[in-house]
C-alpha cells in the first residue's frame, strides 16, 4: 500500500510508515503533513494495527524543513506563515495524540523538525552512528515542532540553550546516555529493532495502553496530585473495562491474555 510520500507496510499487528523522499534525505514537505496525519488516523482506526513505527526511506530519518520551500515562505504575510507552520504543529500533535504507540526508527540523523518529529513518538530506536540536531540557528532560525518542549523533558535549561544556540550536533550515544533512546542498534538494524520492540506492544490492552500513554505523556510536567488524580480517573475506568476482565482473569487461570481479541471494541460500561 503506497501513497505519494508516506509509504505504508504492516508486519503481524505493526503497521509502518515511511517518510519516503530519499534524494532529499527525506525533507519535511506539505504533502507528509496531510499524508502522515492520515496515515496516522487510519491506523488508529485500524483493529489489526496495535502499535506503529515512523521511519526515513534509505539511511537518513529526516534532514528537517525544506529550506527551498522555507525561502519562498518569506515572501508571505505572517498570518500565511504561520498558517502553514501549523501544518507541521498539526502533524506533531496527531503523532502525539495517537492513542497506539508509536515508534521512532532513526539512521543517519535527525535534523531540525526531523528531531520534533523523533522525539514527539513514544519511543525511540536508533543507530549508534546517527545524530540529532536542532540545527535552527545555523541558518537564521528558531526552532518549532516542539523541538524546545520534547528537549526540555530530559535536559537542563543550560543544555538545551546550548543546543539550540550552537545548532551542535548530538550524538544517539549522548541522547541515550540522557534518557530519550531507548534501543540502540548498529547501523542499518534501526528498523528491524524497532518492528521488534513495537511487536512487544502491539498486542497489548488497546485502551489501557492509550490511558498509559496518556499518563506518561504529561507526569513530567503535572504536580503529584494531578498526576494522582489522572491515575486515579483511568484506573476506575480501567477496572471496568473488559481489557481488566480479561486480563485479570487470564492471570488467575494461568494463561496468556488475549487483548488482541478485544481491539476495536468500546469500553464496557461501569
Amino acid at each position: 500500500m503506497t501513497n505519494k510520500t508516506v509509504l505504508i507496510s504492516q508486519e503481524g499487528a505493526v503497521r509502518i510508515l515511511t517518510n519516503s523522499n530519499p534524494a532529499s534525505r527525506n525533507a519535511i514537505t506539505p504533502t507528509l503533513y496531510a499524508e502522515l496525519s492520515a496515515a496516522l488516523a487510519e491506523a488508529q482506526a485500524d483493529p489489526e494495527v496495535g502499535a506503529i513505527v515512523f521511519t526515513g526511506a534509505g539511511d537518513f530519518f529526516c534532514s528537517g524543513g525544506d529550506l527551498n520551500l522555507l525561502a519562498k515562505r518569506r515572501e508571505l504575510p505572517a498570518s500565511e506563515r504561520r498558517e502553514k507552520l501549523e501544518g507541521l504543529h498539526n502533524l506533531i500533535r496527531a503523532i502525539r495524540d495517537c492513542g497506539k504507540p508509536v515508534i521512532a526508527a532513526v539512521e543517519g540523523g535527525a535534523a531540525g523538525a526531523g528531531l520534533s518529529m523523533a522525539l514527539a513518538c513514544d519511543m525511540l530506536v536508533s543507530a549508534r552512528d546517527a545524530f540529532f540536531t536542532v540545527a535552527y540557528v545555523k541558518v537564521g532560525l528558531t526552532p518549532d515542532g516542539g523541538a524546545t518542549a520534547f528537549l526540555a523533558e530530559f535536559v537542563s535549561r543550560q543544555v538545551l540553550t546550548e543546543l539550540c544556540l550552537t545548532g551542535d550536533r548530538m550524538t544517539a550515544e549522548r541522547l541515550n546516555a540522557l534518557g530519550a533512546v531507548n534501543r540502540l542498534t548498529d547501523k542499518g538494524a534501526a528498523l528491524a529493532e524497532a518492528i521488534a520492540l513495537a511487536a512487544k506492544v502491539a498486542n497489548g490492552p488497546e485502551r489501557a495502553s492509550a490511558r498509559i500513554k496518556s499518563l506518561c505523556r504529561q507526569a513530567h510536567r503535572a504536580t503529584l496530585e494531578e498526576q494522582l488524580d489522572a491515575e486515579a480517573v483511568f484506573m476506575v475506568e480501567s477496572q471496568a473495562d473488559a481489557e481488566a476482565a480479561e486480563g485479570i482473569g487470564a492471570f488467575l487461570g494461568k494463561r496468556k491474555a488475549d487483548f488482541a481479541a478485544l481491539r476495536g471494541r468500546k469500553q464496557d460500561a461501569s
